[in-house]
């Protein structure tokens, strides 16, 4: 016979060990880690072990995780405090650089509006961006995460657009309307990656864009 054939069998008649008691006893198979033989009791041990190793490794991810996410959670709730209570343009646009500076380690913030409020045209924020990206943040229904190559965005950094190396890219709207984008930048290449999670620069984006759209009225 062969091994799946035995293997099949035993699942299929779990009566046979107990019709067989004794070959439990006296059946010895292989440690795992080292040369000498075992009963297949203690093999089950080890197994049930070397599983509940495994749980407990699963579990203390599983907790580190939950940690992470309560941080980044505090954080937020911090930052729509902050964003309720600012009362102007510069408010908003200070409170939101401070906390994604200070919370949340992000280096370079940048904030482009397609609305040209007389009497700030002068301002970097109301700045000219191309009809490509516009219709680019148009079509983004989640944030992009990923490389400054080929994005205008790169130059929203200022000085230090030469070492950006990922960007996260977030489309602000008002009632359906796409009304700017936020960028993020990072020296890290590593630290806005394609596969990345977004739920966080989503709610990101939805509080500046209700906290922009607020002032800007």
């Amino acid at each position: 016979m062969k091994a799946e054939e035995v293997a099949h069998y035993l699942q299929n008649n779990p009566q046979f060990f107990e019709l067989h008691a004794d070959l439990v006893a006296n059946m010895v198979v292989p440690h795992p880690h080292s040369g000498r033989t075992i009963s297949i009791t203690e093999r089950q041990m080890l197994a049930l072990r070397d599983k509940n190793r495994q749980l407990e490794g699963k579990m203390g991810e599983l907790l580190q995780f939950g940690e992470e996410n309560d941080e980044i959670s505090q954080k937020m709730h911090r930052l729509a405090v902050g964003m309720i209570a600012a009362r102007s343009f510069q408010a908003v646009l200070h409170t939101l650089n401070l906390h994604l500076r200070d919370d949340f380690d992000v280096p370079h913030v940048a904030v482009r509006l397609w609305r040209h409020p007389e009497g700030n045209d002068d301002l970097p924020e109301f700045a000219e961006v191309s009809q490509e990206l516009q219709a680019f943040a148009e079509t983004l229904t989640l944030p992009y995460c990923g490389s400054t190559s080929g994005f205008e965005t790169s130059s929203w950094f200022g000085e230090a657009s030469l070492h950006v190396r990922s960007q996260a890219l977030i489309a602000m709207r008002d009632g359906g309307g796409t009304i700017g984008m936020i960028a993020l930048g990072s020296e890290d290449l590593e630290r806005f990656y394609t596969q990345m999670g977004t739920i966080y620069l989503e709610r990101l984006g939805e509080m500046a864009s209700a906290a922009l759209a607020r002032v800007l009225r």
